[in-house]
């Protein structure tokens, strides 16, 4: 039986901007302590060679334990389970208690219910959720399921480089090529009450073509975007914060809702308001208030 979690609740954990952050990199794990990330994912995986691995994973878990890193949501990507590596890396992450458990290439609720056994032979802490990458055309075809498998599954992360090599396409101006795997993926995500963050963008010189996919995530309903830069930190947390206007207009439609309350029909600037919109609006706030406190 799989486990549906509830629709985001006030909760609300800002994870506009996610950086991958080399753990083999002791100069960048330094850096990242200053930067204004939402959360950093601890890499042990694809950014670290072979020999590197052991020392990554102290790395990373130097980091988690630290104390270093503000506010920021810490989670340490490990190798596949069908690697060699991947079972080090989740006694190496249990010892250190990270936020969460990034692991590549999730492509079933039978993988979810591996991985979580694979957590329990490691030791790795309850408080430690797992955040499952969805890399493949398989994953997106069943992106529901996987998001519903387990309760501890909390964040799915799109893997658009690796969906592009499966898929036998190349890289597009405005993803044409992805867009019903996107779409896909976060109705997956929806349907299981999960947060759902978007791919990569790799040429971290084209600035213009970045901001227009950050803006491409936003509207498709994603929760934030996964980066591998610092200079694309400041294009993701605005992208994917409500702006001033929308925290005004949302502040406004409450304020009509709650005036106009058995009055009959609530408009707000010349539009009928109803409970769901309503909904939206504190939704809008929550997210607001939750970014103001990260200071």
């Amino acid at each position: 039986m799989t486990e549906t979690a509830p629709a985001q609740a006030p909760g609300f954990r800002p994870r506009r901007s996610v950086l991958y952050m080399p753990s083999s990199n002791e100069r960048a794990l330094e850096k990242a302590k200053t930067l204004p990330v939402d959360a950093l994912i601890l890499d042990l995986e694809d950014a670290v060679a072979p020999d590197d691995k052991p020392q990554a994973r102290r790395n990373a878990a130097a980091a988690v334990t630290s104390g270093d890193y503000g506010a920021k949501e810490l989670t340490i990507r490990v190798n596949g389970a069908d690697t060699e590596w991947h079972l080090d890396d989740l006694r190496a992450a249990a010892e250190a208690n990270p936020d969460a458990i990034v692991v590549p290439k999730v492509n079933s609720a039978e993988a979810v219910s591996r991985l979580l056994d694979s957590f329990d032979e490691a030791g790795v802490p309850e408080t430690t959720t797992l955040w499952a990458m969805i890399e493949s055309p398989h994953a997106i075809l069943h992106c529901e399921e996987i998001a519903a498998a387990s309760a501890r599954l909390n964040v799915l992360v799109l893997g658009t480089n690796d969906l592009v090599k499966e898929l036998y396409v190349d890289h597009v101006p405005a993803r044409a090529n992805l867009v019903t795997s996107l779409q896909l993926a976060v109705l997956g995500a929806r349907a299981a009450g999960k947060v759902i963050l978007d791919g990569v963008y790799n040429n971290v010189k084209d600035v213009d073509g970045y901001l227009a996919e950050v803006e491409q995530g936003r509207q498709f309903g994603f929760d934030g975007k996964t980066i591998i830069h610092p200079g694309q930190i400041e294009g993701a947390n605005t992208g994917f914060a409500p702006s001033e206007k929308a925290i005004e207009d949302a502040r406004g439609l409450i304020a009509a809702w709650e005036e106009g309350a058995g009055k009959g029909v609530v408009t707000y600037n010349g539009r009928m308001v109803e409970n769901l919109h309503v909904e939206s609006a504190r939704r809008t706030l929550s997210i607001a208030e939750a970014i103001a406190a990260l200071g």
